[in-house]
């Protein structure tokens, strides 16, 4: 027993005595690895019963045994920096690099007075750069990038006259760069790349003379760059892309030793400075997306190192300079998006190097260098939109590195190299709109990675190569608008293919049955050919399938009823064929259709109830077929219909009332049929814009809305004898018909006279009036001033008092509580009175005595007969006071900057936000250019387009920003109206609006449709607005995932919808153009809009 005892006590002096053994630093190792969470490999070496550290894995001593080094790069180290670390007295280098230590840096770290070298980079660290660290003294290399650090920068940083490398990068700081940067007169690399700093780059930073790398990118930096960086002599790295930096470049080196000058994605103005072309080391020069203007420095030739040029997106002018061909070693020249003329020269062959060429988008002409297509290292050449001319040579087929070349909107002849593709890796090709003739190359996707192939509107002939539908990476694929004859291939490899359009060639024989193979496709157009035989049933397979127009062919059989499993089918056009049999009841369970268009075949069976099913239907084109039977009640279930026609049917029977339900329909076309009875249920579509009712058998009298169109389209009633007008004395449409009679009446002579005897009272009230108004005059002369501005203010009220004063009552006197919308020119109120309905009202601050009162009151009472179904209709307005009150419907989903910014609900997807764009810009078109005089809105962003309960935008407030100009209570006006973000840029020289102004803020509403951000989103760099986030995400490419939001991005991926995305963007960055010039009107948006989709 007393053996084992003392044998115990002789194993706890053992343990104890080695746990003493180890020295200091050991035992702060030890306590620090308890928070740090070390990988078995490394913790097994960090031994307590050694007498030293210095053969534990990451760590090296010094003579005296003492720590002096931690490094633990890349493995695998997580937990937390304890506060130990601070125990480590001699240690002179840490580095922590890559690994998934998360927590705070410790502020005990700045104990470390010894400490060199700290690299704590690529790991989850958080909280703030701890102010201790000032204290060490001897730091010459601080690296703690790629991390989650947030706070400001200490100011005491910098005050270490040792510190060389500072490494800040990709983190979330903020504030401003401090002042005291200026005291490290050491440091030689300097990265605050992004994060989001704000304010200037200090005048300080002039002292870092022996600074060589800055690096600024992505953060919220402005401000002009400082004169003081001209001190920094041996500068080679500028960068300070994607910031909010102003002004000129107005520093300069005498001895320049920069190798990367990048100011890109800034608002930097002003000419490029010669001087860079002396800066013999420069290897990459990017200026792109700023204001800079003037000519191209002929100087830049003298730069012979140069890799890389890109200025594009700015609005420099002039002619290329020749002596770019000098830069020999260029590889990438992007010159695109500016006003750059005259003929690219000759001189850019001698580019042997260069990869990239992108040239778009400027007004360059002439022919376009035979030689540039010799330069063996061509990948890229984007050329589009300019007035190139000329043809292709045969050599530009020898490429063996080529695999982008964009030429749309040129003016090039001759044909395509029959070679092109036999060598070259090509994976895009677009030819579009120019005057290419021949065939299509027949090897063109020899090399199988072709992804785009897009050759419309040009002259070619011939028919498709089979090459083509061999290519097993193509995408998209359009050759529409040419001359093409023969066989649709067949198809063999086209699983990824997902669009294609071989529309108004001559293409014939039958659909090929091999179609059903490409099944991701999700967008097929081939109308306006020649195609015959009947449509495969193996259109069945294609689920993904969204858009299918085989119209204007003469396709003949039966609709297979495979369509039905085209679930995803949201237009069907099959229009101007010999289609027969009952199609309707095969397509009924296409429960997407938008469109669907079979007008012109010899379909029949009658119209089934279940079309009722298709409650997404917005057109429904079933005109010129012999369908028979009566038109069922169930269609009017169909309210979204913005159009419906079933001429040419032999339709028989009386117009069913629930037709009345269809409020949205604005064409509606019944012609040539055998329906009877009256137009009752016609009279409660308030939208219609167009309307055929001619050779039916109706009777009855014509209800009063459709009264308009005898004037504009009287062959709309033609062939209805028993068709009448109600005429009363005041009514002055059907006295002037022509083709109807009047109901009960005794026909035109009876007309005549009664309009005689109209003129005739017409007359005397109107001399009776005179006389009244002139002894009202000589009354109000003997008036004071205050009474005779209450009577002027009196006689020009409009609406009812009494609902007026329900409304004051229900809102108790404008509560608050009731406010749902407040803007620029007025509160908005939501009213319930007690007849049930609900109003919004508009409260605004206005002058009843302002020299312009009367003025406003005669644009209220214009802007009060504006009729639009995409117009908020002014119903009425009072004026008491200095308050004036608009009275409106109320829109159940409130604006558009609610349901996409603010509630998200419902959520929009594609199809709502594509009839939002299209319905605005309808509203906007009518203000321009169907108004007399034309109305500019002035102020058009998303909380001024209202929606309804069916998500049909209503444009507001159009017409009260110059009303508010002309008469405000506030003391002065200055006659800038608009809101920030949405204000085109000329607006900052002239307060004059005009319709291109308008254009300019609905472009912007556009932007934010596609990206789901606000016009000025807080995401953005300081300064930068969406209008220039949008090209700066994009980076000259056409890729939209970088700015579109995410949950529309999830939906469009991949299907024809894609498409119809990129199509508005592009629309969205024309309304936004700088110069109002360039951006088009509200008639050609709406063209646009509406061939994007169709």
């Amino acid at each position: 027993m007393g053996l084992v005892l003392w044998h115990s006590l002789f194993l706890f002096l053992s343990l104890v005595s080695s746990s003493w053994s180890l020295n200091s630093d050991g035992r702060a190792l030890l306590a620090l690895s308890k928070n740090l969470v070390l990988p078995s490999s490394i913790k097994s070496s960090w031994n307590a019963s050694d007498t030293t550290p210095c053969n534990w894995t990451g760590i090296s001593c010094g003579k005296r045994n003492n720590v002096v080094s931690l490094d633990l790069t890349s493995s695998g180290v997580s937990g937390s920096l304890g506060v130990q670390i601070g125990l480590l007295k001699y240690i002179q280098v840490i580095i922590l690099l890559n690994n998934s230590i998360s927590g705070p840096i410790p502020q005990e770290l700045g104990n470390c007075s010894m400490l060199e070298q700290l690299d704590l980079s690529e790991n989850f660290l958080s909280g703030e750069i701890p102010e201790s660290l000032s204290n060490l003294k001897k730091l010459s290399s601080l690296l703690l990038y790629t991390n989650s650090l947030s706070g400001e920068i200490p100011e005491g940083l910098f005050k270490n006259q040792f510190l060389q490398d500072v490494y800040l990068n990709e983190n979330k700081l903020s504030g401003s760069i401090p002042l005291s940067v200026g005291e490290t007169t050491s440091l030689r690399s300097f990265w605050l790349m992004h994060n989001a700093l704000s304010g200037g780059l200090p005048d300080s930073i002039g002292n870092c003379t022996k600074l060589e790398e800055l690096y600024l990118l992505d953060n919220r930096l402005s401000g002009s760059l400082p004169k003081t960086l001209s001190y920094v002599k041996g500068l080679k790295v500028l960068d300070a892309t994607g910031n909010s930096f102003t002004g000129e470049i107005d520093f300069s080196f005498e001895n320049c030793k920069l190798e990367k000058f990048i100011l890109s994605f800034n608002q930097m103005r002003g000419g490029i400075p010669a001087w860079l072309g002396n800066c013999s080391s420069l290897t990459e020069l990017a200026l792109v997306n700023n204001s800079f203007s003037g000519q191209i420095p002929a100087s830049l030739g003298l730069l012979s190192n140069l890799t890389l040029l890109m200025l594009s997106q700015n609005s420099l002018s002039g002619s290329i300079p020749p002596e770019i061909g000098n830069c020999r070693l260029l590889e990438w020249l992007e010159l695109d998006h500016n006003m750059l003329e005259g003929t690219v020269p000759k001189e850019l062959a001698n580019l042997r190097h260069l990869q990239k060429l992108f040239l778009f988008e400027n007004r360059l002409t002439g022919e376009f260098p035979e030689d540039i297509w010799s330069i063996r290292y061509l990948r890229s050449v984007l050329i589009y939109s300019n007035g190139f001319t000329g043809k292709l040579p045969l050599k530009l087929a020898e490429l063996k590195l080529l695999e982008n070349i964009t030429l749309f909107d040129n003016f090039f002849t001759g044909v395509i190299p029959p070679g092109l593709g036999v060598n070259s890796p090509l994976q895009q090709i677009d030819f579009t709109n120019n005057s290419f003739t021949g065939g299509i190359p027949p090897y063109i996707c020899s090399r199988k990675r072709l992804r785009v192939l897009i050759l419309g509107f040009n002259l070619l002939n011939g028919s498709i190569p089979s090459n083509v539908a061999d290519c097993p990476g193509l995408e998209r694929i359009i050759l529409k608008n040419n001359d093409l004859t023969g066989p649709i291939p067949h198809f063999r490899n086209c699983a990824r293919l997902g669009y294609m359009d071989f529309s108004h060639n001559s293409l014939s024989r039958d659909i090929p049955a091999s179609l059903g193979k490409c099944i991701n496709t999700t967008m097929i157009n081939w109308s306006g050919n020649k195609l015959v035989g009947p449509i495969p049933p193996e259109i069945g397979n294609l689920v993904n399938l969204g858009v299918l127009n085989l119209s204007q062919n003469s396709l003949h059989g039966a609709l297979p009823a495979q369509v039905s499993s085209c679930s995803k089918l949201y237009i069907l056009d099959l229009s101007f064929n010999s289609l027969h049999g009952s199609a309707l009841m095969t397509v009924s369970s296409l429960k997407l259709l938008a469109q669907l268009r079979l007008q012109e075949n010899k379909f029949s069976g009658g119209l089934p109830d279940s079309l009722s099913q298709l409650v997404m239907l917005l057109e429904l084109q079933l005109g010129g077929n012999i369908l028979g039977g009566s038109i069922p009640s169930s269609l009017g279930k169909l309210i979204k219909l913005i159009a419906l026609n079933l001429s040419s049917n032999g339709l028989v029977g009386d117009l069913p009332t629930p037709l009345g339900n269809l409020v949205e329909l604005q064409s509606l076309d019944l012609s040539v049929n055998n329906l009877t009875g009256g137009l009752g249920a016609l009279g409660t579509l308030h939208s219609l814009h167009a309307l055929n009712l001619s050779y039916n058998r109706f009777s009855g009298p014509v209800p009063e809305y459709l009264l308009k169109f005898l004037n504009s389209t009287p062959s709309s009633f033609n062939g209805n004898s028993g068709l009448c007008v109600s005429c009363h004395d005041s009514d002055s449409s059907c006295k002037r018909s022509d083709v109807l009679k009047p109901c009960g009446g005794s026909g035109k002579k009876g007309i005549k006279h009664r309009f005689k005897v109209a003129l005739i009272i017409l007359g005397s009230l109107f001399i009776g009036a005179v006389a009244v108004l002139i002894l009202c005059c000589i009354l109000l002369q003997n008036r004071d001033s205050k009474t005779k501005s209450e009577e002027t203010i009196s006689n020009l009220l409009e609406g009812s008092s009494s609902k007026l004063n329900e409304i004051i009552e229900k809102t108790e006197n404008f509560d608050d509580k009731y406010v749902i919308g407040t803007g620029a020119h007025g509160t908005v109120y939501k009213a319930t009175l007690n007849s049930g309905e609900v109003f919004a009202i508009k409260k605004l601050a206005i002058s009843a005595r302002s020299s312009s009162y009367k003025s406003m009151i005669r644009e209220l009472k214009t802007l009060g007969k504006v009729r639009h179904r995409n117009l908020i209709k002014l119903k009425e307005f009072w004026v008491r006071g200095d308050s004036g009150f608009i009275l409106y419907d109320f829109m159940e989903h409130g604006s558009l900057y609610d349901v996409l910014h603010r509630i998200r609900t419902p959520s929009l997807d594609w199809s709502m936000r594509y009839n939002i764009a299209l319905g605005t810009a309808h509203g906007l078109a009518y203000l321009h250019h169907d108004s007399v005089p034309a109305i500019i809105h002035r102020d058009i962003k998303p909380s001024n387009i209202l929606l309804n309960k069916d998500m049909v935008p209503r444009i507001a407030d159009f017409g009260i920003a110059k009303i508010m100009d002309q008469c405000s209570a506030a003391p002065q006006s200055t006659g800038v109206v608009g809101t920030t973000g949405y204000m085109a840029p000329e607006l900052a020289f002239s307060t004059r609006n005009s319709i291109k102004t308008d254009v300019y803020s609905y472009g912007v509403v556009l932007l934010e449709l596609i990206t789901g951000k606000t016009a000025v989103d807080p995401s953005f760099p300081e300064n930068m607005d969406i209008v220039g986030w949008v090209p700066h995400a994009l980076n000259g490419t056409e890729q939209i995932g970088p700015v579109c939001d995410p949950a529309l991005l999830d939906e469009v991926y991949s299907t024809v919808e894609m498409e119809e995305v990129r199509k508005v963007l592009r629309l969205a960055l024309r309304c936004t153009a700088n110069e109002p010039s360039r951006r088009p009107s509200m008639v050609d948006v709406v063209k646009e809009l509406t061939d994007a989709r169709f």
